[in-house]
Parts: C-alpha cells; structure tokens; sequence
C-alpha cells in the first residue's frame, strides 16, 4: 500500500509541476498583455483587449471534466494518449492557463500607478516599464496568484483520475474506491491535505518575505 502511495504522489507532484510550468509560460505572458492593453494603461488596444478577455472568460468557465473530456482528441495528437500521467498534464495545462492570465492580471493592476507614471516621465518604454516596474512591483501578488493555481491543480489532477489520470485520484477511485479499500482512501485525502497545505504556506511565506512595501 504504502509503495502504492508513494509512487501516485510522485506522479501527482510530477503532473503539477509540469502543468504549473507550462501554465505559467504562456498565462503569464497573456495577463500581462492583458493588463497593458486595457483601457488608460501604456498600450491601450480595446479590441486585443476585448478578444482576450473573452477567451480568457469562456477558458475559465469551463468546468475541468467537461474540458477533460472535450478534448481528448487533441490531448492524443499531442502526446499519444489520454491517460496516464502524459494525458493528464494537457488539460491541467490547458485549464490553468485562463486561470494563471486572470491571477496575474490582478496582481499586475496592484501596482500603483503613480510609479508607472513616474517610469513613464523618465522615457521608459513599454518593455522596460514590464520588467522593471510592473512585475517587479506585483512579485508578491504574483507568487501568490501561483500558489492559487497550484492549489487548483492539486484538485484537478484529483479529478483527472476519473478517467485513468493517474496520480493521487486514480489510486483513490481504482483502489480507494472500487475496491473498497477506506485505508488507502483515508491516507491519499490525508498526502492531498498535507500537499495543499504545504504549498499555501510555503507561498504565503515566500510572498512575505518578497513584500518590501
């Protein structure tokens, strides 16, 4: 049993941290984009605006085992399977990255805009007010938006076992569940606790240290 747990923990904390990479590489880029081109920011683009924020919106609308379902095709053109851990980190990227561009959206229009301003008067240009001034300032916010998403992925990557997703969730439907095994459910809710709570507080702890405000 134990051997069991292990290995379905590895796999969980294997598919979530891939998921949160890739999330992070294209929803980071996206809400910030979607930050800078919103109304009286340094480069107002409504209709780009608009389009993103829509998409983003239908994105997130979702609920993550309909889209777990809804695209499989694409999830085995991608990676050759649907199932298994390589099956699984598809839609968790795919769910994350609407989520990841909202939470650095928020963070991003925390920052002051009288710093932005000041950058501005100084001759910066819109990439040096990016990475000098607007992710600078929201870190805190940021390492915060991203503890949120890894939280949500530990969850999804729960309901990704539904349908042979490996990790935490397949081992408690498969033999937690149809098996009728109470021991090996009670310990995998009980590593999916200590695992939530481990990454909120190692990322609220990292948030403080990084606020300098």
């Amino acid at each position: 049993m134990w051997g069991q747990i292990l290995n379905a923990t590895i796999e969980t904390i294997y598919m979530v941290g891939v998921a949160l990479v890739l999330s992070a590489l294209f929803g980071i880029p996206l809400g910030i984009l979607l930050v800078i081109t919103g109304p009286r920011h340094i480069k107002p683009l409504p209709l780009i605006h608009r389009t993103l924020s829509i998409v983003i919106n239908v994105g997130r609308s979702l609920p993550f085992i309909i889209l777990l379902v809804a695209i499989i095709p694409f999830t085995r053109w991608l990676v050759g399977t649907s199932i298994g851990t390589a099956g699984a980190i598809v839609p968790l990227t795919v769910s994350a990255i609407p989520f990841m561009a909202r939470v650095v959206e928020s963070a991003l229009l925390e920052v002051d805009w009288g710093v932005i301003e000041a950058a501005q008067a100084m001759g910066a240009s819109t990439g040096q007010i990016i990475t000098k001034v607007l992710i600078p300032e929201a870190v805190p916010g940021l390492v915060l938006g991203v503890t949120m998403v890894a939280v949500s992925l530990i969850s999804y990557s729960a309901m990704a076992g539904a349908v042979g997703g490996g990790g935490l969730g397949d081992l408690a439907i498969r033999y937690g569940y149809q098996r009728f095994r109470g021991d090996i459910m009670f310990f995998t809710v009980l590593v999916l606790v200590v695992m939530v709570q481990s990454i909120q507080s190692f990322g609220g702890w990292l948030a403080s240290r990084l606020n300098h405000r």
